[in-house]
């Protein structure tokens, strides 16, 4: 009877030895599945985009500023730009919902990269987490850069880098080629949130930070998704949209509609700050805007 108590005893041991050998060394949440977008938060930015000269609560410097003031929405008429999907960290900003999946190696069930697609566009981007670095700092730029995963506690932070120049609002505001991305991907039960955190030393004063979320939604299901540039809005040959500097009448139309003086719409990284409320108290009201007859 003693040998069967050891032998029972030797197996229990072995069993709980074993679940050690494969349980992860921190929690590792379950991401995959589909996730239907929450717009509750930012609903411009999911679908017609947000105003001209918007640029209040954004750590942008006077390059952006300028930058954005000469932008023209004009460009999506461009059929360079006609196709043009969203860089990896607006995509999450704009309209559509997200799949998320897994390649799990066979042999011990680890996870070798994260995939994400989004509905606009469908961009897919890996995030590799199988240890590898991130490419020399000449290796070529895309839209979805090069993602890196690792587990933070139930979180799961992703590091990318190697990010074509972009936007961090689509109105022109815009983020270089040389920031580097910090997201957080977070789930409570049903219920999902990316933290993005974007340093861009260009045109950047401090950290851009925003939160995303979305609702898990089985039924999630995206229709395939191909852009053919067409040329239905002619321009001129080597036509270039732009505003040149102090002729972008609309840039004063966003704080005249809402009665925001016109230095606090200009952003800044002392925008995001709750004291800011009181600078604001003391500029002057924004002129009314009048349409100039040319755009009528």
């Amino acid at each position: 009877m003693a040998n069967i108590h050891r032998v029972n005893l030797l197996a229990a041991l072995l069993l709980l030895a074993g679940g050690l050998l494969v349980r992860p060394a921190v929690a590792q949440e379950d991401l995959s599945g589909g996730w239907a977008q929450k717009t509750h938060e930012d609903a411009l930015e999911r679908g017609p985009g947000p105003e001209i000269g918007d640029y209040t609560g954004e750590p942008i410097n006077d390059e952006a500023r300028s930058r954005a003031d000469a932008w023209d929405a004009q460009k999506w008429e461009m059929i360079e730009h006609e196709c043009e999907p969203h860089p990896s960290d607006y995509a999450v900003r704009g309209p559509g919902s997200m799949r998320i999946y897994a390649d799990i190696r066979q042999l011990d069930q680890k996870v070798m990269a994260w995939h994400t697609q989004l509905l606009w566009m469908l961009p897919q981007r890996t995030i590799y987490m199988d240890g590898r670095a991130h490419p020399s700092e000449y290796a070529p730029h895309t839209w979805q850069g090069f993602s890196t995963g690792e587990w933070v506690a139930d979180m799961l932070k992703v590091t990318t880098t190697h990010m074509k120049e972009g936007w961090i609002r689509r109105n022109g505001l815009p983020r270089s080629d040389k920031a580097t991305m910090t997201e957080f991907f977070i789930r409570h039960g049903s219920y999902f949130t990316i933290a993005t955190i974007v340093d861009d030393p260009i045109y950047l004063t401090e950290p851009h930070i925003l939160t995303s979320n979305w609702i898990a939604n089985p039924a999630v299901s995206f229709a395939p998704m191909n852009c053919i540039p067409s040329q239905e809005v002619p321009h001129p040959r080597g036509y270039v949209a732009h505003h040149l500097p102090g002729t972008n009448q609309w840039l004063a139309q966003y704080p005249a509609k809402y009665g925001i003086p016109v230095e606090a719409a200009r952003g800044g990284a002392e925008t995001m700050y709750p004291e800011y409320i009181l600078k604001m108290a003391k500029m002057p009201p924004p002129p009314k805007f009048q349409e100039s007859a040319e755009n009528q």
